[in-house]
């Protein structure tokens, strides 16, 4: 059986170790340059982009010369979003789009998403036949003889071709008279992400701007939204973007420091989309991890919800097969698919603030359209992933669970697919229900996988 390298969202690990290290690195690249070679690609073109890691140096360097060693020329683009790699590809007409990050991890993790051509991340299918060249096949590159060796550019106006598109996704309309919170988590977005909305006419206070290599998510960012929450109330501004350290998910709080999450958000899109005639079969995406709060509210306002399993990229396959125009997570990946082939914080708060102008209303007063359930998610740290039904103690626990709180609530328990972690979701009528039900389930855990 081939050895798995990647997981729900690429490659992912501790930097400098298999299978983030510059030696798999260097394969990577010219497994991709080989397998470009076989789909017909004579002069293949790739785009690479990073977060502010220290380790991007590294992994940047490596891929780059494994694809050049396959003939392929290659943009750098630099400290990017991980959507602006996914626009760039495309409009650059590039073959694939690379981007070194480890997305919401601390710094010492690092990683590798791959686009393809229209810039949608890879299919289960290619990522196994990436897995199978890199650890069953020769990948010398001794026939790549010295003039058919690829070129390395520094792209230098990568940065101001994703401002305009970004702008471009609502017509570059005035956002003169907001004030904005923005914290960029110390990572990709950190230079452009603000100016974005400068350009608009919007009041900007940044935070999270100062990459050092070593800070990336540091008590900033999507992960710790309640620092933008704080600095909006403190400079009275009208709504905090919290992006997270590859900027393709964001969370946002009002104007009363209140924290905003993606099931209100894509509640609040969705109902203005439909009355903008929008919203696509009058359909949103969701995952399972959804409140079922959100589900409710849309049902008041006859829009259906497809569900999908966690990940955006199941989210993205549910609107690709459908035409559907909206989907996104609780967790803040949200995807206009009108505009984006992948989640982006920043087109998202973009689009927030459009529909807060066209409507003349608070953050608040759309996000008051759901009521929530009350909900708990916890991640612990296990030894090893086994199979759920194999814990025994923790599948009882489940089901006895899930017997008690019957149509009333729900129990989600699932491994993390790029951390060693499993989560642990509980949703009830009464937060009572979800605070006994959390502590047995992570007793479970403990007992029966350690923690």
């Amino acid at each position: 059986m081939t050895k798995k390298l990647f997981g729900t969202d690429g490659i992912r690990g501790q930097a400098n170790r298999y299978p983030v290290n510059a030696d798999l690195a260097l394969n990577l690249g010219k497994a991709l340059g080989k397998r470009l070679r076989a789909q017909g690609y004579g002069s293949a073109r790739a785009v690479i982009g990073k977060d502010t890691r220290l380790s991007g140096y590294m992994l940047e360097t490596a891929i780059t010369s494994g694809l050049v060693s396959a003939g392929c020329d290659v943009f750098l683009v630099g400290p990017v979003p991980t959507p602006a790699v996914a626009h760039l590809t495309r409009s650059l007409a590039a073959d694939v789009g690379i981007m070194l990050t480890a997305s919401h991890n601390p710094y010492d993790d690092n990683g590798i998403k791959i686009f393809n051509p229209q810039g949608y991340k890879l299919e289960d299918e290619e990522e196994a036949e990436l897995t199978s060249l890199i650890l069953n096949s020769d990948l010398n590159t001794d026939n790549i003889r010295s003039d058919q060796l690829g070129k390395a550019y520094r792209l230098d106006d990568a940065r101001g071709r994703y401002i305009e598109f970004a702008k471009s996704t609502i017509n570059n309309e005035k956002l003169s008279g907001f004030k904005v919170v923005m914290d960029c988590a110390n990572g990709a977005a950190y230079d452009m992400g603000p100016w974005i909305f400068r350009e608009l006419g919007a009041t900007v206070i940044k935070t999270g701007v100062t990459p050092d290599g070593l800070n990336i998510n540091a008590n900033c960012g999507a992960l710790y939204p309640e620092v933008a929450a704080r600095l909006v109330k403190e400079h009275g501004a009208d709504i905090g973007i919290a992006l997270d350290g590859d900027a393709d998910r964001v969370i946002f709080a009002d104007a009363d420091g209140n924290i905003v999450d993606g099931d209100r958000v894509l509640a609040a899109c969705a109902i203005a989309f439909k009355k903008q005639g929008l919203l696509t079969n009058n359909t949103l995406v969701a995952t399972s991890m959804s409140n079922l709060g959100l589900h409710d509210a849309m049902r008041k306002n006859g829009i259906r919800i497809e569900v999908t399993d966690v990940g955006d990229r199941y989210v993205i396959d549910a609107m690709r097969k459908s035409g559907y125009a909206l989907g996104g997570e609780k967790s803040g990946h949200l995807i206009f698919h009108h505009h984006a082939t992948t989640g982006d914080g920043i087109i998202s708060a973009l689009q927030v603030m459009r529909i807060m102008k066209q409507e003349g209303k608070t953050l608040a007063q759309l996000a008051d359209c759901m009521a929530e359930y009350p909900q708990k998610l916890v991640s612990l740290k296990v030894r090893e992933k086994k199979p759920i039904h194999e814990v025994a103690v923790l599948s009882d626990a489940i089901k006895a669970c899930e017997d008690d709180l019957k149509d009333a609530g729900r129990v989600i328990v699932r491994y993390s697919g790029t951390e060693p972690k499993i989560r642990l979701l509980v949703e009830a009528s009464e937060d009572d229900l979800v605070e006994v039900w959390i502590a047995k389930l992570t007793q479970a855990v403990a007992d029966g996988l350690g923690v």
